[in-house]
């Protein structure tokens, strides 16, 4: 019995190939001069153009947050899109106040609207409000003012949480800025 010969993988099984060719794959680089990440985040040349960049998703980031729909549009054409877009999406403009249930004006989310509801605020309540509102419910039920009573400290943790929601939304409001 013939032996077929020593395998060159030295028993480690990940360094086997995964198929039985050794072809170079091509893989496309970001367009983003001096990059070297995969290109795979496709990204348009103009408007309703069929061309296309190729940048990393960093580089797609970057140029997405600066992409301007009407660049390169005269200006009677920019407004002309602008408004059919306005007239094609008018619908959804209009309805958009229907699904909120309760009040306000859309700019805060449902737990923030039951956050300021347990502190006993209005919708339209600044950050200021929240935080004294927040110390003075906070101070009447504070477990070192009220030792061992049981519904005070979970009052007072409903306070913390529902200040702490406000909290978090502020600073991403602030951080989008």
């Amino acid at each position: 019995m013939a032996r077929q010969g020593r395998s060159m993988d030295w028993g480690f099984p990940r360094w086997r190939g995964y198929g039985s060719s050794r072809e170079a794959t091509s893989v496309r680089i970001c367009d983003r001069h001096g990059c070297d990440e995969p290109g795979d985040c496709p990204a348009p040349k103009a408007p309703n153009s069929p061309e296309r960049w190729y940048f990393c998703q960093k580089h797609a980031g970057e140029y997405n947050a600066r992409w301007d729909y009407f660049e390169g549009l005269d200006k009677e054409e920019a407004k002309s899109r602008a408004r059919s877009e306005q007239r094609e999406n008018a619908g959804y403009a209009e309805a958009s106040h229907y699904g909120w249930a309760a009040s306000g004006d859309g700019s805060r989310s449902a737990d923030e609207m039951r956050a300021l509801e347990v502190l006993g605020l209005e919708a339209d309540a600044s950050f200021e409000e929240v935080k004294k509102a927040w110390r003075s419910k906070a101070k009447e039920v504070h477990p070192d003012v009220k030792p061992g009573d049981e519904a005070a400290a979970r009052a007072f943790q409903a306070f913390q949480l529902a200040y702490e929601v406000l909290r978090q939304a502020e600073e991403r409001r602030e951080w989008k800025g």
